[in-house]
């Protein structure tokens, strides 16, 4: 969902800036000689956040997601934006995953070939397709610009103050895009683009603590197949490791297996056929015989 670091670390610069200053943006007020600042609108506050949290890279999360039908899934681990990545530290027969782009990893207590994970690129053959990926500067990047979103007022989270935000958008406001939205990446703004195509409707409440990161949001996501809810925890920004892939010696990709699997199995098909001519050529020399066959007298 790619900057050179000294990038980063300007628009890191440049949103702290923001935020030490009251999170207030200079300007002059007619009414008392421009010597009054000029208080920060929501867009304001959604862009400067932006801006710090896209030079972060990486954070911890804690994620429930409810579908419409079917069961909620409780996800944690570290999410990761521009490249999108998510480890899942799954606890169970399923164990860890990692997903990088297109591509997923699993671990497996049960190594294949005396490798740990299998590896699946989802986006093989040409078949990708944009995906939002729930993380924070994904919800911050659909707010930019967003004229609807208003501020609700400061509350309380998770024994922090926070700021609370709050937007409801259509298909068209989404795909709309403005000059604010110019603070992403031309490549990250059509990735973002193209995930939204399918969504009917976005309602975001997102709260932004006092050091500019968000720190929660609340999301109902509307397409043709119904609405999905996610509530989602952020934090550790700038300290979470980086979501990498495992150690290429121990991940087995999955369609090698599976090509492995194949041709045991046209070997197996083959085998039981010569066995099955040869139970065939033994039964007819027995008939000859005037023993019966196989099957009996």
């Amino acid at each position: 969902m790619n900057t050179a670091a000294l990038t980063r670390a300007g628009i890191a610069a440049a949103g702290a800036a923001l935020l030490v200053g009251g999170l207030t943006a200079c300007g002059g007020d007619k009414s008392d000689g421009g010597t009054k600042a000029k208080a920060e609108t929501p867009a304001d506050a959604v862009k400067a956040s932006y801006r710090k949290t896209a030079a972060a890279r990486f954070a911890a999360y804690e994620m429930t997601i409810t579908p419409d039908k079917g069961k909620a899934d409780q996800l944690s681990g570290s999410k990761g934006w521009y490249p999108s990545g998510t480890t899942i530290d799954a606890k169970g027969a399923d164990g860890n995953q990692v997903m990088i782009g297109d591509v997923v990893y699993t671990h497996s207590d049960k190594p294949v070939g005396g490798k740990a994970w299998m590896k699946m690129d989802l986006g093989k053959g040409g078949k990708s397709r944009a995906r939002f990926n729930d993380d924070p500067a994904e919800y911050l990047a659909v707010l930019l610009g967003q004229q609807k979103v208003t501020l609700v007022g400061t509350e309380q989270v998770d024994g922090g103050e926070a700021r609370h935000f709050k937007g409801s958008l259509t298909n068209a406001e989404l795909l709309a895009a403005d000059e604010s939205t110019k603070v992403m990446e031309t490549a990250n703004r059509q990735y973002l683009h193209e995930a939204l195509k399918d969504t009917l409707s976005l309602d975001v409440d997102l709260w932004i603590g006092k050091d500019g990161y968000p720190v929660r949001v609340e999301s109902v996501q509307g397409t043709k197949d119904g609405k999905t809810k996610v509530s989602a925890k952020f934090s550790g920004y700038g300290t979470t490791a980086p979501v990498v892939a495992p150690p290429a010696d121990q991940v087995a990709d999955f369609d090698d297996v599976m090509k492995g699997v194949d041709d045991q199995l046209k070997d197996t098909d083959a085998k039981l056929k010569d066995t099955d001519e040869k139970l065939k050529q033994a039964d007819k020399t027995l008939k000859d015989a005037g023993l019966g066959g196989l099957g009996g007298s």
